[in-house]
């Protein structure tokens, strides 16, 4: 049977939210992508899907622009099965260090980032709570945001934002603790080529890693009792 997907962050075809919503759709779900603004390559995608893909412009960073794309969703599903948290913002001072980097800057990618997902989940958990079977939310995390791994001296505002989604998982991971209607976990999705560049040396396309981390969903949509920070092959990853 055909789930029901939501994916945040789509719009870039070179990265993993855009080929993410192509692997549902080539799996044969409905797939709502949502985007900050209007996206060439997601109409494209809509031509050939039609209504199996819906598009919808949120922004992540605004409650208001949240609980809108909500009100929009629900006239066209009564249901959600598959909720991926994608969507991501870094400042322009992501790669520098410590001394060079504009602090201001952070408040904003941690907002957007870490407390972004959880906008999202709370204004479409009634969708999320309606499905005929346990819903599955999964927060893309990243070995950034792990602390008790942290080896940089840049991606500060990128690694607090990660960190900070990783403990909203775990705070909504005790909240869900007793509901059955839904699961929650979040996953480092591995080192992906998601910046169009050629001479990224990353191992895998965002194309493949779209499909391992599809499979992995589905295999770990039922589980309430293992570890809750995994990484694109199902292991443990430390907080």
């Amino acid at each position: 049977m055909a789930k029901n997907v939501m994916i945040t962050g789509t719009g870039r075809s070179y990265a993993l939210g855009y080929n993410m919503v192509l692997r549902y759709l080539e799996n044969g779900d409905n797939v709502i992508a949502t985007v900050r603004k209007e996206s060439d390559e997601l109409e494209k995608l809509k031509s050939v899907y039609g209504e199996k893909l819906l598009v919808v412009t949120m922004d992540i960073g605004s409650t208001e622009s949240v609980n809108s794309a909500m009100e929009m969703v629900q006239k066209h599903f009564d249901h959600i099965d598959i909720l991926i948290n994608n969507a991501v913002t870094v400042s322009e001072d992501c790669d520098k260090e410590f001394f060079d980097t504009n602090l201001d800057y952070i408040a904003h990618t941690v907002d957007v980032t870490g407390v972004g997902p959880l906008r999202v989940i709370k204004a479409f958990y009634p969708l999320l709570i309606q499905g005929h079977n346990m819903s599955l939310v999964i927060n893309i995390t990243s070995e950034a945001g792990s602390i008790s791994k942290c080896y940089r001296t840049n991606l500060i505002d990128y690694g607090m934002a990660k960190a900070a989604l990783n403990m909203g998982t775990m705070n909504l991971v005790n909240v869900f603790k007793d509901d059955e209607r839904i699961n929650i976990f979040c996953v480092h999705p591995g080192w992906i080529r998601t910046d169009g560049k050629p001479d990224n040396q990353a191992p895998l396309s965002a194309y493949d890693a779209a499909e391992i981390l599809r499979k992995l969903f589905d295999e770990k949509r039922y589980d309430k009792t293992g570890p809750r920070f995994i990484t694109n092959e199902g292991e443990e990853y430390p907080f």
